[in-house]
């Protein structure tokens, strides 16, 4: 079995077909895909009910009642976070801002990510020494490049979370930054109209929520918060920090002071909602300027010998008959 694994036309082979599912599943994956639009308006209608406890049972305390949140059941994963004490060890000031920005809002996830960061470099330590001395892979290099190869597996385990937050930051804010001009703009519709800016906020999340379910989340947690924090300055910062984008957080700033001094919000939202639109449409034509550049390397490798075969093959051969 050793022999047929580590035999180069098995690997081939094995490559190949998965290089040919993966092809079929990227081609055919879409057409069986389902929104999750309705999951995530029911976390998010679940954390505004938390929201409501927390904020009752603040305010029981404050009035000298006696009152507490709500109890959850300790999970193995919790457990071990809290016995191992990962949360002093692993999580500074900004990993939690890097959790909500990515979407990850309760302690759970939280619990969930102390956990893949404490487990997975053991679990990648132990399957690069499975791979690398029991199955002989990389059987042709020193041993001092294969315990590298080894301490690198384990150091990837490591940080494997953080790419993945990192990653799921990154998608979130592209979905939020490229719906933002429209919410904008029915936002400015609601506010013009005579409508609260709750609901406002309510009426673009269901708008928007097909062209940006990450986008309406916000919105709808946002107007949670609004109905329920002590201080509606909080919803708004909150939603800035959440998002973690520069136009949202002017958006935030500018419904801060019309909050305080009374300004009135229209003309902003009209300018702002223009400024992200310009910004979005700067983007897209950064990206198009840069793809000349990334298209040389492609270009010179794969249709430049092409075309030299296609324009001297004949000459060539014609020259070979004559010789």
């Amino acid at each position: 079995m050793i022999n047929t694994l580590t035999d180069p036309l098995f690997v081939s082979a094995v490559l190949v077909g998965i290089a040919v599912f993966a092809t079929m599943f990227t081609i055919f994956m879409p057409m069986f895909e389902r929104g999750d639009l309705k999951l995530r308006m029911k976390a998010v209608a679940v954390e505004r009910d938390e929201i409501r406890a927390r904020e009752r049972a603040r305010l029981k305390a404050e009035t000298n009642t006696r009152g507490s949140l709500r109890h959850q059941n300790n999970s193995s994963v919790r457990q071990l976070v809290d016995k191992l004490n990962l949360r002093e060890a692993l999580v500074d000031k900004n990993t939690e801002k890097k959790m909500r920005t990515a979407g990850f809002r309760t302690q759970n996830a939280l619990n969930m990510f102390l956990f893949a960061r404490f487990t997975l470099p053991f679990l990648f330590f132990i399957g690069a020494i499975f791979y690398i001395f029991w199955l002989d892979g990389l059987a042709d290099q020193p041993i001092a490049v294969r315990v590298v190869a080894v301490i690198g597996a384990a150091y990837l385990g490591f940080f494997a979370p953080n790419i993945y937050v990192s990653n799921r930051t990154s998608k979130r804010q592209k979905s939020i930054r490229n719906a933002w001009p429209d919410a904008l703009d029915l936002l400015l519709i609601c506010v013009e109209s005579g409508v609260s800016i709750e609901a406002a906020f309510k009426r673009v999340a269901d708008e928007v929520a097909t062209q940006s379910a990450a986008l309406a989340e916000e919105l709808v947690l946002t107007t949670a918060e609004l109905s329920y924090l002590d201080e509606r300055r909080k919803g708004f910062e909150n939603l800035g920090d959440r998002t973690g984008l520069e136009s949202v957080k002017s958006v935030c700033q500018a419904l801060i002071q019309a909050e305080r001094y009374g300004t009135p919000i229209a003309q902003a939202l009209r300018v702002l909602a223009q400024e992200s639109r310009d910004m979005r449409m700067t983007e897209a034509e950064k990206k198009a300027a840069a793809l000349p550049p990334k298209l040389t390397v492609p270009m010179i490798l794969f249709f430049l010998p092409v075309i030299f075969g296609v324009i001297l093959g004949p000459a060539m051969m014609t020259v070979f008959d004559t010789i």
